[in-house]
């Protein structure tokens, strides 16, 4: 099966580092079934920017994939532009975060927020 004729969240990756976090965020909130939902949205200031929240909507469309317990859930229209993403999360002296490697991105802006 060809990359155009099926895309899903195969092709984003969540760290275990990230998937830690997101369990411990989840754990601090009181409702049920809680998923990460990553999304793309327009914005920023190079044209597109990531979303990320915690959900427990199920919509029409939605793509989902389980990684170290935590399930990532991608709309099908940010599910083409996040193909070979990878998701983590740092914890450093300098920053504290998540962050995302996107290989589709042709570039970003100088904060890391927003990609085109």
């Amino acid at each position: 099966m060809s990359l155009d004729q099926h895309v899903d969240t195969d092709g984003i990756t969540l760290t275990e580092a990230a998937a830690a976090k997101v369990s411990d965020l989840v754990a601090g909130q009181s409702e049920e079934g809680l998923a990460l939902r990553i999304s793309v949205a327009p914005g920023g200031c190079s044209g597109l920017r990531y979303q990320l929240s915690l959900d427990d909507r199920e919509l029409e469309g939605d793509v989902a994939r389980t990684f170290f317990g935590v399930q990532v859930t991608t709309d099908r229209m940010s599910a083409p532009y996040l193909v070979g993403a990878t998701i983590d999360f740092v914890d450093t002296i300098e920053a504290q975060g998540f962050t995302i490697d996107n290989p589709n991105a042709q570039g970003s802006c100088a904060c890391g927020d927003s990609f085109h």
